[in-house]
């Protein structure tokens, strides 16, 4: 919130600035102390110049502070998911996509985005469509947890079974097989 009200805080300064060099010029050229284009000049130089600096930095900080909130409110959602799933050990993707608000590929970004943070460990059955926790060693081995068939190797921390289709997510260095070591069907 810092960031947003010193956007706001030079945003303001620049209409300031405009209006008072405006009026500063305004009353020279009234009362005959500058003339028109040297009232003009001085409102472009210690009007329109200034201000613009102030709203460039104003808008800037803005930004960054929309930027900030965005991350929060991302870090916060994962941290939401990650907690729904683990606390319930099986959370039924639209569940997940109604409680959290995110559509299927969305939850599917969020899954994969903790994965590749080392913070999730687990799988999905996509026929019934659920996710569900499983501890290293037991979605470590070469075996699918869920129908117990020969598991393959998809991509980093991830694993599919090519009999049930489960998606299998496993965190770096927890006993994802290697591209060489995994089977296909």
């Amino acid at each position: 919130m810092q960031g947003k009200g010193m956007g706001l805080f030079f945003v303001g300064l620049a209409g300031v600035i405009v209006l008072a060099a405006g009026g500063f010029m305004a009353a020279g050229y009234v009362s005959g102390q500058v003339g028109l284009a040297g009232a003009v000049l001085g409102f472009i130089l210690f009007g329109l110049v200034p201000a613009a600096v102030a709203a460039g930095v104003g808008v800037f900080l803005l930004l960054q502070a929309r930027r900030r909130a965005a991350e929060r409110q991302r870090a916060q959602q994962l941290e939401r998911l990650l907690g729904m799933i683990r606390a319930r050990g099986q959370v039924p993707v639209d569940q997940i996509m109604l409680e959290l608000h995110m559509d299927r590929q969305a939850v599917q970004n969020a899954i994969y985005e903790l994965v590749s943070l080392g913070l999730f460990t687990g799988y999905i059955d996509w026929e019934r469509m659920v996710f569900y926790t499983a501890d290293a060693s037991k979605v470590g081995s070469t075996t699918c947890p869920n129908c117990g068939g020969q598991r393959e190797f998809v991509g980093q921390g991830i694993v599919r079974c090519p009999y049930c289709g489960a998606t299998l997510f496993i965190p770096p260095g927890q006993g994802a097989p290697t591209a060489s070591s995994a089977t296909t069907a």
